[in-house]
């Protein structure tokens, strides 16, 4: 194995071992920022030995056993000496006598409950969710701090110190490393699973720069939402964001045209879109709703998301798609968390049901909403609709102020040549 290998191995490695292993490692030092530079240390131990050792069997288990090591020496030097850090010292040398190779072994088993907390850990409501989604991707999502910018299009300085920011509140404020309980349960993940959708939705359809799609946030989203599952197999909403993630990630390739244009929804090549998603998908909604069927709402959020995502994927044909399901989903969607945004999808389901007309009726008296003030896919829906019903000077302006409304390069382009249209057809 080339040293090339071995570096790509290591980064492999990192991206797979490195939330586990500092999972661990907070419960062993009480601290999030030491634990990731414990980790940290570990890496780099890695990648001066492997290349001459070679990778060793258990790579995850060395990059532990080394990290207990550099804790242990850590806490020894510290000038500190609290009878906690002694204590910790004295469980890590204990644990380290005795545990051997089961506690190595056990390294490979699934992920427990240190995860669990770590997840909770990083979205933690005393963090803005700026510092929330910056934090989860560096500790859950093994990005370094300069991929975490680049996909979010943000100077790399900022993420920095959102993330030394983020570690420093949790030790101020010292949160406690734990899964909540109860009805604080309920709220805290909520808060995680708006943290994971908001970085799939980054990727999915990016806000600024010139690509429509950034599909290494959606593959880190996905990851990180199918970890959450396994971690808590009975929380039904947690499936349904699974469903979610995997229906929209199974039209990736059909999404972008051979010079990276966007392709919507409607236009797209349908069997482009990746079955094995679907399949995946599709089973995640039907355990979402076999869980939630007890419960009151019996279906949340994202499983009424996941629905609608799901009328679409078994659509075969655009034609074929159930548009009158889709209205019902949306019209119990609003009921649940209304919201101008999901009036404005249901706006585009009616257009598709009963004709543009009825859409833009409902399209025309979301205009005055305060929250869509500066949400460029109203007046890209509303050129749409007008449109489709001839009235093309009205529809190229509208397609016109969506693209000055929108970042995205890419989608600027598309409103701007659907502008164009429309004035030609005028």
């Amino acid at each position: 194995m080339t040293a090339t290998d071995i570096h790509r191995t290591i980064d492999a490695v990192w991206r797979i071992e490195s939330a586990r292993l500092i999972a661990s490692l907070v419960r062993m030092v009480r601290d999030v920022g030491l634990a990731e530079e414990l980790a940290q240390d570990a890496l780099v131990a890695a990648l001066e030995k492997w290349p001459d050792s070679g990778v060793p069997d258990q790579p995850g288990a060395w990059l532990m056993a080394t990290a207990k090591h550099r804790a242990i020496d850590r806490l020894r030097r510290s000038k500190l000496q609290q009878r906690k850090h002694e204590e910790i010292a004295r469980e890590l040398e204990d644990e380290q006598a005795h545990a051997g190779d089961a506690h190595l072994d056990a390294l490979d088993d699934p992920i427990g409950d240190d995860l669990l907390r770590l997840v909770f850990t990083a979205c933690h409501p005393v963090l803005t969710t700026h510092a929330q989604v910056a934090l989860t991707l560096r500790l859950l999502g093994g990005l370094s701090t300069d991929e975490i910018a680049r996909a979010f299009l943000v100077p790399e300085p900022t993420i920095a110190q959102r993330i030394v920011r983020a570690k420093r509140t949790l030790a101020e404020k010292q949160v406690p490393y734990e899964v909540p309980r109860g009805a604080e349960l309920a709220e805290r993940l909520s808060s995680v699973l708006a943290v994971i959708y908001l970085i799939f939705n980054e990727g999915y359809s990016a806000t600024a720069g010139d690509d429509w799609m950034r599909p290494g946030l959606c593959d880190d989203a996905l990851r990180l939402g199918r970890i959450l599952a396994e971690l808590m197999p009975d929380e039904p909403e947690v499936h349904g964001l699974v469903a979610l993630m995997e229906i929209q990630a199974s039209r990736a390739a059909a999404r972008i045209g051979p010079d990276g244009e966007p392709v919507l929804l409607l236009e797209q090549n349908r069997a482009r879109w990746d079955q094995l998603l679907i399949h995946r998908g599709l089973a995640a909604l039907e355990r979402a709703e076999k869980l939630g069927a007890a419960r009151q709402p019996p279906r949340g959020p994202y499983t009424l998301q996941a629905a609608i995502a799901a009328c679409h994927a078994r659509a075969v044909v655009a034609e074929d798609t159930d548009w009158a399901a889709i209205v019902g989903l949306y019209g119990a969607l609003a009921q649940l968390t209304p919201s101008p945004i999901i009036e404005l999808n249901r706006a585009v389901a009616l257009s598709m049901l009963f004709g543009p007309a009825a859409g833009l009726a409902l399209v025309d008296a979301l205009t005055a909403e305060p929250a869509l003030k500066g949400y460029h896919l109203l007046p890209s829906v509303r050129g749409d609709l007008l449109k489709k019903l001839g009235r093309f000077d009205e529809a190229r302006a509208e397609f016109e102020r969506a693209a000055e409304m929108t970042r995205n390069a890419r989608e600027q382009v598309l409103l701007r040549q659907r502008a164009a249209e429309c004035a030609a057809a005028g």
